[in-house]
This record gives structure tokens, C-alpha cells and sequence, in this order.
């Protein structure tokens, strides 16, 4: 049973004792390390946080009101541009409501991720917001401390008992490689993400689809894993340039990637769409003023911040799934809008 008010805030000690281990386990479960605990162990540890009503709180005073009207929002890379419009709006919700939003920016670190979870739940935020750096996010220490969740973009809700706001990137990205095929290209690769990130597998999977919608054979040489990042494509596209034989067309996971794609084949002295076609995911404002303007898939960024911070306000222990839909929004890089497209 937790500790009730006034008979004093649970403290690792009592999870130790509840768990039947000792306060440093304890310290190892919380911080992933240094030292490595059996799975176990760490399932009992889990269980007592919970059974005590453990929170990690560096705020003297406990609020009377049981609440802090901070939430808590961690995302992989803020420099992502999608990440920061989505962090954006988010923040215009939450302030809207009078509250306050606090942002953790785990530069693509898991362990920056972890301090920063611990960070958050400390300061007793009333609900978190969390997009992971890979597929192997940190549910488990939030779920222990009670604190309402909701991940965006990158879980599979099946996996974790967790409410997930997402958009259906399979069908977003084989949609998009789909409009490349439709104007007759045949020769078309992907940049992918990082392939232990669950996105990057959800957006290789719709291109295979596509591929294999129009009865095409997928070459594996063609897949270029890739950061999410300027750079990230540009070597991306580098590397496939130095392979000497390429695609007529490549589907680049996310605008960034895209950008730095269309640099390395400028550089090689290639035009997009002349030479090679291009399509990205997750466009923002910028993907209409590149030049040319990218053909891309959008997320609704908006109406997903409303819903996540309405669920986080009108929480139930009840996991939700919530799906919205994309859009695909048609600008010069594909090359349908310039001229009619070369069959090969």
C-alpha cells in the first residue's frame, strides 16, 4: 500500500524493502546502470515503486492539490524540424490552458533520455508526452510512478499497455512511393532511418508495398539507412552514388534527409527531378520554399497536439489508440508538376 499524506513520502529505502533488495538495486533500476540487474530483480523493484507509491521528487513542498500543472514533454532531437513544429504547438496548447510545459531534448542519447525521464518525474509533472530514440523506450519506470503518458510517432501500441497517438506510416510511405510508380517510375530507392528505430522499419515496409503493388522486385542495395539529419541524407546519397549503377527515384524518410540528398546531387552534378525524382515523409513549411519544392507526406501536427494534451488532461488508466490521417502534398520534386514524367 502507498504511504498515506502525512505518514511521510516514500523513499528508495522502502522500495528496497518491499523488493527485497538493497537501496543501491534500487538506484541501478532507476538509472539503467551502472551495474546490470537481473530482469527479475528488476520486475520486483518495478512492482514495489509502484506498491509504495515511489516518486523521485527534488521539489521540497508537495502540492495540497495533488497536482504541479507542468507536463512534461521529451522528444529524440529537437533540430528535427518536424519534432520542433510538433514541440511547438504542443507548448501553444499547453499554455493555452494556463499550464506549462517542459521540454527534454535527448539529443538522440538513451541514457540523456533516462536522466531526462527521471528529471521530469521528480519534479512531479502531472503527464508526460514522449517520443522515444528508438524502439525500446522507457515506459516502465513512468508506468511505476503512475504518472499519465502518451507516446507519439514510434511505438507499436500493441507492445506496452500505453495510450499512443501516431499516424499510419506504412500507408503514409507506401502511398507516397506509390505516386512515384503511378508517373512511371520503376527504379526507386529509400533512405531510410536508422534501422533499429521502428519508424524506419514502418516507412521500409510501405515502400516494399508499394513495390510490390506494382509487381516489382525491391533490391536491397537500394535501402540506404541513414540519420534523420541534413548530413544523414547527404551521405546517404553519397554512398549511393559511389555504387555507380542508382535509382531513377528515392523516397527519403524524413525533409531533412531530403535536403541534404538534393545537395549531394547537386554536387554530383545531378537535378532533381531530371536526373533523379524525389519524395520525403514528415514535410513542414520549408519542404514548399526548398527549391525544387519537395513532394511530401504531412502529419496533422495541430490536431495531434490538441489530442495528446486533451488525453493527458482527461486521463484514464485505459490505453488509447488514436490514428490520424496524412497528407500528401504535391510539389516540384517528383517532377509531376514540371513536365510529364519519362517512362523507363
Amino acid at each position: 500500500m502507498a504511504k498515506q499524506q502525512g505518514a511521510g513520502r516514500a523513499t528508495r529505502a522502502d522500495v528496497a524493502k518491499e523488493a527485497g533488495t538493497s537501496v543501491a538495486v534500487v538506484s541501478y533500476v532507476m538509472n539503467n546502470g551502472p551495474r546490470p540487474v537481473a530482469k527479475a530483480t528488476r520486475e520486483r523493484v518495478l512492482q514495489a515503486i509502484k506498491k509504495v507509491g515511489y516518486r523521485p521528487n527534488s521539489v521540497a513542498r508537495a502540492l495540497a492539490s495533488g497536482t504541479t500543472k507542468t507536463f512534461g514533454l521529451v522528444v529524440p532531437n529537437i533540430s528535427n524540424v518536424f519534432v520542433a513544429s510538433l514541440a511547438h504547438a504542443l507548448q501553444q496548447e499547453v499554455l493555452a490552458k494556463g499550464q506549462v510545459m517542459l521540454l527534454g531534448d535527448a539529443g538522440d542519447s538513451r541514457q540523456r533520455e533516462l536522466e531526462l525521464i527521471n528529471n521530469l518525474l521528480e519534479r512531479r509533472v502531472d503527464g508526460l508526452i514522449y517520443i522515444s530514440v528508438d524502439r525500446h523506450p522507457y515506459i516502465d519506470l513512468i508506468q511505476a510512478s503512475a504518472t499519465p503518458l502518451v507516446m507519439l510517432d514510434r511505438l507499436d501500441p500493441g507492445e506496452h499497455h500505453v495510450s499512443v497517438l501516431r499516424v499510419d506510416e506504412r500507408a503514409a510511405a507506401s502511398q507516397v512511393t506509390s505516386h512515384l510508380l503511378n508517373h512511371g517510375y520503376q527504379k526507386v530507392g529509400i533512405i531510410s532511418g536508422p534501422l533499429e528505430m521502428m519508424n524506419a522499419q514502418d516507412r521500409i515496409n510501405g515502400w516494399c508495398d508499394a513495390m510490390a503493388g506494382f509487381d516489382l522486385a525491391v533490391n536491397e542495395r537500394w535501402i540506404f539507412p541513414a540519420p534523420y539529419t541534413r548530413t544523414g541524407g547527404y551521405q546517404a546519397t553519397k554512398a549511393m552514388l559511389a555504387q555507380g549503377s542508382y535509382p531513377r527515384a528515392l523516397f527519403c524518410s524524413n525533409e531533412l534527409q531530403a535536403i541534404g540528398c538534393v545537395r549531394a546531387l547537386a554536387d554530383a552534378g545531378l537535378k532533381v527531378p531530371d536526373d533523379v525524382a524525389l519524395v520525403c515523409f514528415n514535410g513542414t513549411e520549408q519542404s514548399a520554399f526548398h527549391v525544387p519544392s519537395l513532394t511530401t507526406v504531412r502529419q496533422p501536427v495541430n490536431e495531434m497536439a490538441r489530442a495528446a494534451f486533451e488525453m493527458l488532461q482527461n486521463w484514464t488508466a485505459e490505453p488509447l489508440l488514436r490514428e490520424f490521417a496524412h497528407r500528401l502534398e504535391i510539389g516540384e520534386s517528383c517532377g509531376c508538376r514540371l513536365h510529364k514524367l519519362p517512362q523507363e
